[in-house]
């Protein structure tokens, strides 16, 4: 038989190599499982967030009116509904500013129509917290335009839905139709601020809470999540467009979004085509459309020959000034 005097060495060498391969395996591990220092644990790092980012509570005032109406808070509730509201619209900073800088271009619409109609001017705040002043957002229960009007409702205040019109998506119309219902809710409970929570609940559904609880202020009333935070929202918004940069929003003027200066054109007859239409008149189917988001079709039919007022923008009105 002959002797293969090789498999000793060659065992040993096999024995070595797997030894060496797992310690390097093993030490790999250990090194990438050590996460690399964050700039959170260099001390000084972390005294340079802290000193440069921090959250406040925020301070709560002795006096808050809504339309000239006190606002009770001496009360316990009260001031906490408040300051959620404050901290929540403080601190989600985008979304408030949006709110800020596209104020300034509907502000000036709505603010003489209140006047006008007898409503006082912090309902102006009302659709801001409906819709954030996105004209054409639609709610899940269907409601549509800035003061989020439901068909029906729209209906009752002489706004015409179809499917070519929609004056809910009429800035100047709908604000003229909101002032009248809330003028009416004024009516039925005596106070601004239950008119301001009917215009969220109904007046019917506010009706029931006060014959239910016997208690006819809202503050004092047990409502559902979104009614009963509904007049603080405004409040807080109020509060916080009053002194912006008391709650850390600092804008210029040419951060504001700014009023697009119009013509009016006059139509008694059908438009066959608005893109053509705009071409005509100098401007372009989307300027139209976002001046007029109330015409919902590509086309104008209008057989019964009704009077409509159309935005033609000025020339250069969409041009960064």
């Amino acid at each position: 038989m002959k002797h293969n005097h090789s498999f000793p060495v060659v065992k040993i060498l096999s024995v070595a190599t797997s030894i060496i391969a797992i310690v390097l395996v093993f030490n790999l591990f250990v090194h990438s499982s050590v996460p690399e220092p964050t700039p959170e644990e260099d001390p000084a790092e972390l005294s340079l967030f802290q000193q440069n980012y921090s959250i406040h509570a925020l301070p709560m005032p002795s006096e808050l009116n809504f339309a000239g109406e006190a606002v009770p808070m001496n009360k316990t509730y009260v001031r906490e509904s408040y300051d959620r509201e404050l901290l929540v619209n403080t601190y989600w900073q985008s979304q408030t500013l949006l709110l800020i800088k596209r104020a300034n271009r509907y502000f000036p619409i709505i603010e003489p129509i209140l006047e006008a109609e007898g409503v006082p001017s912090d309902f102006k705040f009302l659709p801001l917290i409906e819709s954030g002043f996105q004209e054409r957002v639609v709610s899940p229960a269907g409601a549509a335009g800035v003061w989020q009007f439901l068909e029906g409702a729209a209906k009752d205040y002489n706004l015409e839905v179809n499917k070519e019109v929609d004056e809910r998506y009429h800035i100047e119309k709908s604000t003229v139709a909101a002032c009248r219902y809330l003028k009416k809710a004024y009516e039925r409970f005596g106070s601004w601020t239950m008119a301001a929570a009917a215009y969220n609940a109904g007046p019917r559904g506010m009706e029931r809470q006060v014959d239910r609880q016997k208690i006819t202020s809202y503050y004092d009333l047990l409502l559902n999540e979104e009614t009963g935070r509904y007049v603080f929202r405004i409040l807080a918004i109020k509060s916080i467009m009053a002194d912006p940069q008391k709650f850390g929003f600092h804008l210029g003027e040419d951060d504001l979004y700014p009023v697009i200066p119009t013509n009016d054109l006059v139509v008694t007859g059908a438009i066959a085509d608005f893109a053509d239409f705009a071409l005509e008149h100098g401007t372009t189917y989307r300027e139209l459309k976002d001046l007029n988001p109330w015409l919902r079709e590509t086309f104008l039919l209008n057989p019964s020959q009704k009077t409509y007022t159309i935005k033609i923008p000025k020339p250069g009105a969409f041009e960064v000034k």
